[in-house]
């Protein structure tokens, strides 16, 4: 086993984890802070596949900002433990399919693309050249700002309206209280 694999295995297993820790917190601050990790882990491994780029997005927009205004509004809106939620009727069996087909995917592009068939190849050295990150931040701030914008606004009148409902809420408590 190479020094690779390993990083690779122990990288994974973290991802995983942080998702299922994730998934299981009872805190949405503390979900929040696994889903940084595994953010994080995921720039990692774009790193390992020399796109140094894309792991510098993946941790300054994803980890960075989204993840710093999540925790602004979880944290304003006093929501730090969930409620129980109920499960649908049709939540379960419909998870349990999702889950078995995610793991029969993942089965077979690993025993087609794994590196006995030949299928799987180390990315080109071209990826690492200067000019594809002038030419990719060229197209996202020339031909791709009008969306880039819009994403920015519908995030803002998410926590807007994520705000404003909040506060509905709370006033009916008192108000009624």
């Amino acid at each position: 086993m190479t020094i690779d694999t390993l990083v690779f295995f122990l990288l994974a297993l973290t991802a995983v984890a942080a998702a299922v820790g994730m998934l299981m917190s009872k805190s949405a601050i503390y979900a929040a802070l696994f889903l940084i990790l595994n953010f994080v882990t995921v720039a990692i491994f774009y790193l390992i596949l020399g796109a140094p780029f894309i792991a510098l997005s993946q941790v300054t927009v994803y980890a960075g900002a989204i993840m710093v205004l999540f925790l602004f509004v979880i944290m304003l809106l006093g929501a730090e433990v969930l409620p129980p939620a109920e499960a649908l009727p049709w939540q379960r069996p419909s998870a349990i399919v999702l889950a078995a087909l995610l793991f029969f995917e993942a089965g077979y592009w690993l025993i087609v693309r794994s590196p006995l068939s030949g299928a799987l190849t180390h990315p080109p050295a071209a990826l690492n050249d200067t000019s594809a990150v002038r030419e990719m931040s060229a197209m996202l701030f020339n031909q791709y700002l009008l969306p880039f914008e819009v994403t920015s606004i519908l995030l803002l009148v998410a926590m807007v309206g994520a705000i404003i409902l909040t506060l509905r809420e709370k006033q009916k408590k008192e108000g009624g209280a």
